[in-house]
């Protein structure tokens, strides 16, 4: 009986909200006609200029790795990946954290060895740089 009473009032709920998301369907419909462009940028000059990390590659990586809707290989239209000289650059007109990118990145990092050396930071507000770690070498000459 009282299991029944939940659904019950369940089905009330279903009932009652369709009417607000019908008038709020049309506003997300007029965000979508103008799809806003959002830019990223992933600095690899300093690994890069050493040859320590190779930026196509890294961009192939993303490439397979990049989730829209839950997949992967999955980008579309959506999201453009492209390398100028030592930096990637995403085009994204659907939502994209940064910080997945972020996480991408370091998880990329990892898989080639090098999160011991190279560290993930933001240098813009949509843009990571790949820094070295700052090793303080004059304390331990002395």
């Amino acid at each position: 009986g009282e299991f029944q009473t939940f659904q019950h009032y369940f089905k009330r709920i279903n009932l009652r909200s369709p009417s607000p998301t019908c008038e709020m369907a049309p506003v997300a419909r007029g965000k979508k006609a103008k799809k806003t462009v959002t830019k990223y940028t992933l600095d690899c000059t300093h690994p890069a200029e050493d040859s320590i990390l190779d930026p196509a590659d890294f961009v192939t990586y993303l490439n397979s790795r990049v989730k829209v809707a839950g997949k992967t290989n999955n980008l579309g239209g959506n999201i453009m990946i492209t390398k100028e000289k030592h930096c990637v650059n995403l085009s994204v007109d659907i939502p994209l954290s940064k910080r997945y990118l972020k996480y991408l990145t370091k998880k990329y990092l990892k898989k080639q060895n090098l999160r011991d050396w190279l560290r993930v930071v933001a240098h813009t507000k949509n843009g990571f740089e790949l820094r070295y770690f700052q090793v303080d070498n004059e304390e331990a000459e002395e």
